[in-house]
Parts: structure tokens; sequence; C-alpha cells
């Protein structure tokens, strides 16, 4: 297994994986372009992709404009893994290297990304839209969490 910063090369696995998963799906797939992608690792934050045997089984990628985890999704062939929690530390890891700004994110309601989220010490703060739950880390959650897991 190896974990590595996600370069443009890589979004066509990406978009697999994503369109892959069987929770959190995308309505209409085309709403994540290629484009997208590209402009998310390479201008607005950075990502990351776990490779297994030459193919990406799951990726994360930190928005620093906007202050958001706009993706970690997980080949669900590879989930239960630690594949995740991974990617999750990795990822926060390099954004609170960069800014001490709180993150969010959402996620959809009654889903294991929920539990995840909750386990890996985000707080609930509300909705996003009608169909996620929204969460955020502080900084200083940020190191709580990290200290009491690693």
């Amino acid at each position: 297994m190896i974990i590595r910063e996600a370069k443009i090369e890589d979004i066509k696995q990406i978009q697999i994986v994503r369109n892959s998963v069987t929770e959190n799906t995308l309505s209409n797939p085309n709403l994540v372009t290629d484009q997208d992608c590209e402009e998310f690792i390479t201008a607005r934050g950075k990502g990351w992709v776990c490779e297994i045997d030459n193919q990406i089984v799951g990726f994360a990628i930190a928005d620093l404009k906007e202050n958001n985890i706009w993706a970690l999704f997980l080949d669900p062939k590879f989930e239960k893994k630690g594949i995740g929690q991974i990617l999750h530390n990795t990822m926060l890891d390099w954004y609170f290297s960069q800014t001490k700004n709180k993150i969010w994110l959402g996620t959809a309601f009654n889903t294991r990304a929920e539990q995840f989220y909750r386990k890996a010490g985000w707080t609930e703060v509300g909705t996003h839209g009608t169909k996620e739950i929204k969460f955020e880390m502080t900084y200083n959650d940020y190191l709580e969490a990290i200290s009491d897991k690693r």
C-alpha cells in the first residue's frame, strides 16, 4: 500500500473510485468533471491517493480556498482496512500545516461516513443543504484528536 500525493494522471482512476461508492453517490456522475478534480488537486488544495498493486483504491482532497474536505472516498472492496483513516490523517496533517482555519465537510445522513467522522473527532454543526450533515474541525480539535489516536 502506497499513500502519495495525487497527480493529474491519477484523475481517471480517481473518477472510477468516486463512481464506485455505495454511499454519498453522485446523482449524476458528470457533476464532478476531470477539470474539477484537476483544479482541486493543483490550484485549490491538494489530494492524496492510496495505491495497491498500481491501482488507486482510495483518495482524499482538501480545498484550502473554501476550507473544506472536498472528497474522501474508497473503492468499496477496500473499506475497513484503515485506508480511509490514513488518507484522512494525511490530508488533515497537510491542511493544518497550511492554515489554522477550521475546516468543514458535508456527508449524507445515516452513513458509515457519518460515523467515521464522528469517531475521528469532527463536530456536527448543522446541515449542508437538505441531504447532508455539516461537520467542522478546529485546529484545537485536530490537535486533541491526533494526541488521542497516535
